[in-house]
C-alpha cells in the first residue's frame, strides 16, 4: 500500500474498511505531515486535533462493531475556511470573525460528516473569499508549494495547496469567479465547479454568518487528487437546498459517453482576447497529441457562437453585481459616480449597477446560455484554458483591480487573467479542471473541461478518461 498521505479519499476509505489502516492512524499521519511541512506553505490555518482524534476513535470503534457510516467512513480531511464548521473556528479570513465558532455545519460539510468524514482542520483563503490569491490579516499568506514566490491561487488557495502537499485527501471549495478552477490550475490538483444550484451551500461566509442567500454565479464544489474522488464528493454534497427539498430531487443525466473515442470533443485553447503563454500552449499541445494517440477525435476549430470578450464583459458585470452585498449605500453611491475606463472605475460602476442594468446583463447571459445549448447539441465537452499563464507572483497591492499580471504576451490587468472563467461561470455550466502537465517554468498547468448545463457527469467522465492518459496528480518537489 502507498504511504497514507498519497491515498485519495476513496482509497483511504477502502484501506480503513479493509483493516489495512485505521482512521486514527491516518489522522495522526496527516497531522504529523502538516506539522513538518506546512510551515512555509501555510495552507492549514486551524486545527482541531483533539476533537478529530475522538471522532477517529469513534469511527474505528464503529467499524469494529460492523457499523459503516457512509463511503467516507473515518477519512480525515480539511475544509476551506469560508464553510462553517460546528464547534470549529470559521473566519473567512476576516479579522472581525477571528473568534467566530459556528454552532452548525455548512450544508456541504454536514453532508460529508453524515457520510463518515472526520473534519480536522481549515484551510486558508483571502478575506471573504474575494481574491485570486490567498492571504489575510489573521493567518498571513499561503504560498504555492511548487514555488514559494508564487500564489497557489484563490480563493480556495489553501485548499489546493493542502491537496498538492498531500495534507488532506479531499477538500471543499467555492467558485463564484473561478475560486475552485484557478487554484486547481495554479497548484496542480483536480477541481469541479458544479452546475449552478445543484450543491446547496447554506452556511458559507460570505454573506455574514446566518445568511440564506445563494449568490448569483456562486457554487460549492469538490477538490481532490483524482476524478473518482471529485465525483463521489459531488454525489454526497449535491441535491435540493432547504427551500426546494419538499418538492424536487436531483437526478443528473448520465454521461453522454463512456469510452474516450465516443466523446465529441471541441478544444478552444487560445484566443486573441486573452492570448495563452507559449509554455502553457506547449502543455496543451502535448495533451492534444496524447488524446489523439489514445483515439480521441478533437475538433480544434469548433467555437460556440459566444466571443470570449463578450462572455467576459457579461461575466465581470454579473460577478461584481453579485458581490455588491458587502457595501453600504454610501459606498455604492460613491462607486456609481466613478468615471473613466480604467479597470478600477469599471469595477466600481459594475458593483453599483442599478437593477435595470442587471436585468439587461441577465438577458444577455440567457442568450449566451442558448448559444451554448446549441453548441452542445453537436459537442459533448469543450476544452478551455484556466488561465493564460501559470501561477503568478504574490501581489497584495491595493486597489486589487489596479494590479498587473505579467504574461509572456503582455502585461494584463489583474482580472483579465481570469477571462477564461467567463463562459462556464456566466452561463452556469459545469467545469472540471484536470492537471495535464508541468510547464517549462516548473509550474503546473490545468485544463477546463466544460459541459452542457447539468452535464456534470459528462465532464467528470471525460476528466476520468483524460486522467488515464496524462497520468496521476503531480507532486510538487519536496513533498
Amino acid at each position: 500500500m502507498a504511504e497514507l498521505h498519497e491515498l485519495g479519499a476513496i482509497e483511504l476509505a477502502t484501506a480503513i474498511r479493509e483493516g489495512r489502516t485505521t482512521s486514527r492512524a491516518a489522522l495522526e499521519h496527516l497531522l504529523d505531515r502538516i506539522g513538518r511541512l506546512d510551515r512555509t506553505v501555510n495552507s492549514v490555518v486551524t486545527l482541531d486535533a483533539d476533537r478529530a482524534r475522538r471522532e477517529a476513535d469513534a469511527a474505528d470503534a464503529a467499524l469494529a462493531a460492523g457499523d459503516v457510516h457512509g463511503p467516507l467512513h473515518g477519512v480525515p480531511m480539511t475544509i476551506k475556511d469560508s464553510f462553517s464548521t460546528a464547534g470549529m473556528r470559521t473566519t473567512s479570513g476576516a479579522p472581525e470573525l477571528s473568534g467566530h465558532v459556528p454552532e452548525e455545519d455548512a450544508w456541504p460539510v454536514a453532508a460529508l460528516r453524515r457520510n463518515g468524514a472526520v473534519i480536522f482542520g481549515k484551510t486558508n483563503l483571502p478575506i471573504y473569499a474575494g481574491d485570486m490569491q490567498s492571504y489575510n490579516e489573521i493567518f498571513g499568506t499561503t504560498t504555492n508549494p511548487w514555488n514559494e514566490a508564487r500564489t497557489p491561487g484563490g480563493s480556495s488557495g489553501g485548499s489546493a495547496a493542502a491537496l498538492a502537499c498531500r495534507f488532506t485527501p479531499l477538500e471543499v471549495g467555492s467558485d463564484i469567479g473561478g475560486s475552485i478552477r484557478l487554484p486547481a490550475h495554479m497548484s496542480g490538483v483536480y477541481g469541479h465547479k458544479p452546475t449552478y444550484g445543484i450543491v446547496p451551500a447554506h452556511g458559507q461566509i460570505p454573506g455574514p454568518p446566518g445568511t440564506l442567500t445563494q449568490a448569483d454565479l456562486a457554487v460549492a464544489g469538490p477538490m481532490a487528487r483524482t476524478t473518482d474522488d471529485l465525483e463521489l464528493a459531488l454525489d454526497l454534497m449535491s441535491g435540493p437546498d432547504r427551500w426546494n427539498s419538499p418538492g424536487w430531487r436531483l437526478d443528473l443525466p448520465a454521461s453522454r459517453a463512456g469510452r474516450l473515442g465516443d466523446f465529441r470533443v471541441a478544444a478552444w485553447l487560445d484566443d486573441p482576447a486573452c492570448p495563452v503563454d507559449p509554455e502553457v500552449t506547449d502543455v496543451f499541445a502535448a495533451m492534444l497529441d496524447a488524446l489523439g494517440r489514445a483515439g480521441a477525435d478533437v475538433d480544434t476549430s469548433a467555437r460556440p457562437a459566444v466571443p470570449l470578450e463578450k462572455a467576459a464583459q457579461r461575466f465581470y458585470a454579473l460577478l461584481q453585481a453579485a458581490l455588491a452585498g458587502g457595501y453600504d449605500r454610501g459606498e455604492i453611491d460613491r462607486m456609481a459616480a466613478a468615471t473613466g475606463d480604467t479597470p478600477v472605475a469599471v469595477t466600481k460602476r459594475n458593483t453599483a449597477m442599478r437593477h435595470r442594468d442587471w436585468l439587461s446583463h441577465n438577458e444577455s447571459r440567457l442568450q449566451m446560455r442558448l448559444r451554448f445549448e446549441e453548441f452542445f447539441a453537436h459537442h459533448d465537452v469543450l476544452l478551455l484554458p484556466v488561465m493564460p499563464c501559470v501561477a503568478f507572483p504574490h501581489d497584495h497591492s491595493e486597489p486589487m483591480a489596479g494590479r498587473i499580471v505579467a504574461t509572456e504576451a503582455a502585461d494584463r490587468a489583474y482580472w483579465d487573467v481570469n477571462m477564461w472563467m467567463a463562459p462556464a461561470g456566466a452561463c452556469w455550466l459545469p467545469a472540471t479542471v484536470v492537471p495535464v502537465g508541468v510547464a517549462s517554468s516548473g509550474l503546473p498547468v490545468g485544463v477546463q473541461i466544460v459541459g452542457p448545463y447539468l452535464g456534470d457527469r459528462t465532464t467528470l467522465a471525460f476528466a476520468r478518461a483524460l486522467e488515464a492518459i496524462v497520468g496521476p496528480c503531480p507532486t510538487p518537489p519536496g513533498f
